[in-house]
């Protein structure tokens, strides 16, 4: 039932005031405790009246004011909480460590002062400066010495940082040679980097990786490139992309295909927009409206699902998104159409909606023990006590896998870990909540109730880590992965047509598989777009994790027959030594042979 509009009544603050006097002489002398709550809600309605009025409290302060903090830290929830001394205080779940570093005044240490030095800087170009004269084994040039010089086997390093716009251009201005006679023309030969078209892959890649990595809008993009005088039309970017996404078509299919191989798979959806079919749902529901029968019940919602896949043997991640009016259970089960039937069902992590279930294929199912807390953090304002119990003991569960990940422990070692430790906490807390319905210290139909009952439904793949070797507590990777698409769509905005938005699917797959295995996005969507012509032969062999042996391939057969990298007389390969020519060699060694010697060297 909708609720009825409210009746605006036009009041000074005065007049409220007033009303307000007027009603504590009219209440009884016992109801001091009832007029507290009375002119509490007054003042709250007289702030909100003035900041609105004022238009200077944003949403989220608004909402701090009204509900509190959002955090589900339990430092926050449980402010009296006593943590354990020298762990983790796992306050969010998956996010257990070791407690920040304490200063000898017991107050916590910065985090740091954000200064790198060169080892930080991976994708820095190595420039080596050798010096012009010195070779292995000359003398020293100091006279009063009869030494011989000997580079050091690590070199100094200089670190510089440089800015330049998102993307640069260079225009080369080529000479052009015509005969008077003939009339022909002949233009000077241009070096191998003017080769090419307009936009190199290299834009191609940037704008990528600035619009879908880091929700840089097109008209946003065109503006910065505009203020730095290097155009970059709004359209020109979204043509660039589309042409891409032909391109790398393959190694998206195959990116899939490996997906549906792996061991563990969670996902989860967030909402999203195409305009397209925002207009096609509009024309749905006017016809619907004007009196043709439904014979089923159409969809309105558009999602972008997040599917996470883990390969546990080899230690890969595989993101992949789908936008589209599907759930995230119909993605996944597409996804797994590809899987070979021999293998064994795969974990399927997820939260408590039937959304996230991929039909009839048979999986292992998980359920995010996070949501299962959530619940409790909902109304832990309401129930302190219960709450805390909870939420504490769900603290000791994430401090023992903070332990096997800190140890690096093995699946079945982690596995034995959880049984011994987590397995006795879990059980107590199943028991202590069942009691809490028999003992009927709980309205089952309050807020705490309805948690226990989430919790206590879900019980079987809540604890699947008690169970399953590998099997994750919860669903955050997922969570974090769909912050991505969320990004995109609060600066974007939304997808014009269903092309676009799988234009935007693949690429966010491809960004954030590197993110989440350590690799440069910039240069892997580079390189792939530079060997366009070779992923079709092999899309298996241009992974995220396995790419940059082709490229190694390829330089070595680009590579003239006989060359080598020099090597160090230590006999590792070094920083190669440039020997001077004979005459600058000669002149060297005749100043340090003419010199006279003035220290005694005996």
């Amino acid at each position: 039932m909708k609720t009825p509009d409210p009746q605006v009544l036009s009041l000074t603050g005065e007049e409220l005031l007033a009303w307000q006097a007027r009603m504590q002489e009219r209440l009884l002398p016992d109801a001091a405790g009832d007029f507290a709550i009375l002119r509490a809600l007054l003042q709250t309605y007289l702030y909100l009246v003035e900041a609105l009025s004022a238009a200077r409290v944003s949403v989220a302060r608004l909402k701090r004011f009204l509900f509190g903090s959002q955090s589900e830290k339990r430092r926050d929830i449980l402010p009296k909480a006593s943590d354990l001394q020298g762990e983790a205080d796992s306050g969010a779940p998956g996010g257990a460590g070791k407690a920040p570093p304490k200063s000898a005044n017991g107050k916590p240490k910065p985090k740091g002062h954000g200064r790198n030095g060169a080892a930080a800087y991976p994708g820095a170009q190595r420039i080596p400066v050798h010096h012009p004269t010195f070779f292995r084994g000359c003398p020293c040039p100091d006279k009063d010495c009869r030494g011989k010089l000997y580079p050091f086997k690590v070199p100094r390093e200089v670190l510089r940082v440089f800015g330049q716009p998102s993307l640069v251009a260079k225009i080369w201005e080529q000479d052009q040679w015509r005969c008077h006679l003939c009339e022909m023309t002949f233009d000077a030969p241009l070096p191998a980097e003017a080769e090419g078209p307009k936009y190199d892959v290299t834009a191609v890649a940037m704008v990528a990786i600035l619009h879908f990595g880091n929700g840089f809008a097109f008209k946003r993009l065109e503006q910065h490139q505009a203020s730095l005088q290097i155009p970059l039309p709004a359209s020109v970017q979204s043509e660039l992309l589309s042409e891409a996404y032909r391109k790398l078509t393959p190694v998206l299919d195959e990116l899939i295909r490996q997906a549906a191989q792996c061991e563990i798979l969670h996902n989860d959806d967030t909402g999203m927009k195409i305009l397209a079919l925002l207009a096609q749902i509009k024309k749905s529901q006017a016809q619907g409206s004007s009196g043709a029968s439904k014979s089923t019940k159409e969809r309105t919602g558009i999602h972008t699902t997040a599917i996470v896949a883990i390969a546990l043997a080899a230690g890969h991640r595989i993101v992949l998104y789908f936008t589209s009016t599907r759930h995230a259970g119909e993605n996944l089960a597409r996804v797994l159409e590809h899987r070979d039937p021999k293998l064994l069902p795969p974990i399927h992590e997820s939260d408590g909606l039937d959304h996230n279930k991929p039909g009839q294929v048979p999986v292992i199912s998980g359920k995010c023990l996070t949501h299962g807390r959530r619940q409790f953090v909902d109304v832990i304002a309401a129930f302190p006590d219960q709450c805390r119990r909870v939420v504490e003991a769900l603290a000791e569960v994430y401090r023992v896998d903070a332990i096997a990940k800190e140890r690096k422990l093995s699946l079945e070692d982690r596995l034995s870990l959880h049984q011994e430790k987590s397995g006795p906490i879990m059980d107590g807390l199943r028991r202590w909540l069942t009691d809490q319905f028999l003992e009927k210290s709980v309205e089952p139909n309050s807020g705490l109730g309805k948690a226990i009952k989430y919790m206590l439904k879900r019980w079987e793949p809540l604890t699947l880590f008690l169970r399953q070797p590998g099997a994750p507590l919860d669903n955050n990777l997922c969570e974090r992965v769909l912050k991505r698409a969320i990004r995109l769509r609060k600066n974007s905005l939304f997808f014009k047509t269903e092309k676009g938005a799988a234009v935007g699917d693949l690429f966010l797959s491809f960004i954030e598989t590197c993110a989440l295995n350590q690799v440069n996005a910039f240069h892997y969507l580079t390189a792939l777009l530079q060997n366009a012509h070779r992923i079709k032969e092999s899309p298996g062999s241009w992974m995220p994790w396995n790419y940059q042996a082709m490229l190694r391939e390829e330089k070595a057969g680009a590579d003239p027959p006989g060359t080598s990298p020099t090597k160090a007389a230590g006999g590792g390969v070094g920083p190669p030594v440039v020997c001077p020519s004979p005459a600058v060699r000669d002149t060297v060694l005749a100043k340090a042979i003419d010199a006279p010697p003035t220290r005694d060297l005996a």
